[in-house]
């Protein structure tokens, strides 16, 4: 019998490929609104960001959730990712 293969994904902070399943998705919506999606199925461009709260710092100070999706983010979204991130989602 054949092993499910486990999607891998990316994470944004450190550049270290996980199983999707271990990390916070970050959704931007076709009408451009920008949110954490825990279930991986809202339509729109995703990122991934591991639950490590060194990793988020390191991806908040660089900005490069910004440029994933070409817009600033908001003092709210990032407080929502941290707030996913430290207390585990």
């Amino acid at each position: 019998m054949q092993q499910k293969k486990i999607p891998m994904r990316k994470c944004l902070g450190c550049d270290v490929s996980k199983p999707k399943r271990e990390l916070i998705r970050v959704v931007r919506s076709p009408e451009g609104e920008i949110g954490l999606d825990f279930t991986g199925k809202k339509n729109g461009r995703g990122a991934y960001v591991c639950r490590d709260a060194e990793c988020f710092r390191k991806l908040r100070r660089s900005k490069r959730l910004d440029r994933t999706f070409g817009v600033p983010l908001t003092d709210e979204i990032y407080e929502a990712l941290e707030k996913a991130v430290t207390d585990g989602g």
